[in-house]
């Protein structure tokens, strides 16, 4: 099977992260919250590192759910820059405190954070039509990554919110002759 060039067949849970998950739509606000985490997490650092941290933050960070993420304290933080189950880094740790509470605003506003970030697309996948280099940004990225940090979220840019899109489903990146590009 041809996988996009970027997936390192030698380790089986990236070849499962790839073909069972990457690039698939989401819609589950959870889910969601999970990606903004470990994008977030991910900065200046390989997907790798954090998707095999994976489980750890999933205990650290209350399996993702943002309405027990948003009450964490400062005690809360304290603990958690001390496990080594996650990136131990307290301004992402923070920030991912910070974006919980930013996210229960914006399903607020909008009934869902699903609804206001399929918006973006107009409810449809983007997909990438020519055999080109994939982007780190576009213009789109930039526009969310602006509206997101302006709503208050932390650590999250351009290539964050890029990264965010292509593990989520709203934009479709696998290479075109990747055995997972499902169009």
């Amino acid at each position: 099977m041809t996988r996009c060039q970027w997936v390192d067949e030698s380790k089986p849970d990236y070849v499962a992260y790839h073909d069972d998950e990457w690039g698939v739509p989401v819609y589950d606000d959870q889910r969601f919250f999970e990606f903004i985490v470990l994008e977030s997490a991910q900065a200046g650092l390989n997907w790798y590192t954090i998707l095999r941290r994976r489980e750890g933050y999933r205990h650290a960070f209350a399996q993702f759910d943002p309405h027990k993420v948003a009450q964490f304290d400062e005690a809360k933080i304290d603990q958690l820059v001390q496990d080594p189950g996650i990136i131990r880094h307290r301004g992402k740790i923070a920030a991912a405190v910070n974006n919980a509470r930013c996210f229960l605003e914006i399903q607020q506003e909008f009934g869902s954070f699903s609804r206001f970030i399929w918006a973006y697309v107009d409810d449809v996948p983007l997909v990438r039509s020519e055999a080109t280099t994939v982007p780190a940004t576009t213009p789109l990225s930039d526009r969310i990554a602006k509206d997101l940090k302006k709503r208050g979220f932390k650590f999250i840019g351009s290539t964050i919110v890029y990264a965010f899109m292509q593990a989520t489903g709203l934009v479709n990146d696998h290479d075109l002759d990747c055995c997972c590009r499902r169009v």
